[in-house]
């Protein structure tokens, strides 16, 4: 008689390979707005904590695209209340744009008031970038 013990594909932990095509989309549905890791990795039937080392995969750049790869911002423009361009143009006022410039990446925020100098704006953020 054996005197080991028989195991059951349903007693023994199965890993599921996923592609990275699939490990990018559970990423991309932990980070639409209100949603949550926990509820997310439970839905595919995954760790939460295997999900928060793709999440930072995916932030290097390492799930599929690369470091490089364009990352596009949300953007708010307003309008100055003083002078409209329309106005600037037959006033025929210099076209140096004065304003403010309010970026915000993560918990780093950026305010930028009056004219920016375009290679010291752009080292700080680099910089931020990492």
């Amino acid at each position: 008689m054996d005197t080991c013990a028989e195991h059951t594909p349903s007693s023994l932990s199965v890993r599921r390979h996923r592609s990275v095509a699939e490990k990018r989309r559970i990423v991309e549905e932990t980070l639409a707005e209100g949603a949550s890791v926990a509820r997310v990795a439970r839905a595919h039937g995954v760790n939460a904590n295997q999900v928060f080392a793709w999440r930072r995969l995916y932030q290097a750049g390492r799930l599929g695209g690369t470091p490089e790869a364009i990352k596009l911002l949300p953007v708010t423009v307003e309008a100055s209340s003083s002078v409209s361009l329309a106005h600037r143009e037959e006033a025929s006022v210099p076209t140096t744009a004065v304003g403010t410039i309010h970026i915000k990446l993560g918990p780093a925020q950026i305010r930028v008031e009056g004219n920016a100098d375009a290679a010291l704006l752009r080292m700080v953020l680099e910089s931020l970038r990492g």
